[in-house]
């Protein structure tokens, strides 16, 4: 069972799509439930985790930097098949432990973003471990309707997008690697998700709701300016030694065009999707 400090983030982040106060708040956090090793019970933990590229997630067994890993890493050594809530979707995942090298650039990456994964690491005598986190089930959001479930994805992006330009606003004269790689996740987030658009639930509100055609027209052409904002941010952040001032406006330009876009999409298709429900 978690502790009571636990349970009010689980209760707070389920009920707010994935969204805390307090020391957690405006973090990156998803909720990790792994089968007991002993009890063979499921156990839900509040996790810090760090994007990698999209295909799956890092976290990371800090523990506080206490002498002994935490319990939900000893239980996913026994079963490696965890559950995974990011607040928009819930899905089933693979645990796997890095080793190595790839352990070690992971964690690099997490201390330049924040030094307290290095302070977490100094005061403990074992090697933290990182563990990737990589999705074998998908499906759509678990909301009320079409119309919400659009909505969470939407927010989704926009806290991301929020969330990446404080990062830069806040980082030092050269772009570091989690920051880069954050970026180039939010891009392929995005063209997953305008491509799934394009091709699935566009097409499909095409064929039945022809009125909409020229709604979709316009929905169409500007997915292809954020995909060519899209592409132009991922050249930016790419180069060598990119320049957080040069990338900063790239992500402004790429948020501000998109903030219209989703909004203008909600208020054209959200009343259709819930009305068809």
């Amino acid at each position: 069972m978690p502790n009571d400090f636990n349970r009010q983030i689980i209760e707070e982040f389920r009920a707010n799509d994935g969204r805390v106060g307090g020391p957690f708040e405006g973090a990156r956090l998803l909720l990790l439930t792994t089968t007991g090793a002993r009890s063979g019970a499921p156990h839900t933990t509040p996790v810090g985790y760090l994007p990698d590229g999209g295909e799956r997630v890092l976290v990371i067994a800090s523990a506080g930097g206490g002498p002994n890993h935490p319990d939900w890493f000893h239980n996913l050594l026994a079963d490696p098949h965890v559950q995974v809530e990011d607040g928009t979707f819930t899905y089933d995942a693979e645990a796997v432990v890095l080793e190595g090298d790839e352990r070690d650039h992971a964690f690099a990456r997490a201390v330049e973003a924040d030094p307290g994964w290095a302070a977490y690491q100094a005061r403990t005598a074992r090697v933290i471990p990182v563990v990737a986190l990589r999705a074998v089930t998908g499906g759509p959001p678990r909301a009320a309707s079409l119309g919400a479930a659009l909505k969470m994805i939407h927010d989704a992006f926009r806290r991301e997008l929020t969330l990446i330009r404080k990062e830069i606003a806040e980082s030092g004269p050269g772009l570091g690697a989690q920051l880069r790689v954050n970026c180039l996740t939010v891009c392929n987030g995005l063209h997953l998700h305008h491509t799934y658009e394009d091709r699935g639930m566009f097409s499909a509100l095409g064929d039945s709701r022809p009125e909409l055609a020229p709604t979709l027209d316009r929905l169409g052409r500007e997915h292809r300016t954020i995909a060519a904002l899209v592409d132009e941010l991922r050249k930016v952040v790419s180069a060598e030694g990119a320049d957080p001032l040069l990338v900063l406006p790239q992500v402004e330009r790429l948020t501000d065009e998109l903030e219209l876009h989703l909004t203008y999409e909600e208020e054209q298709l959200i009343p259709i999707l819930d009305a068809s429900a």
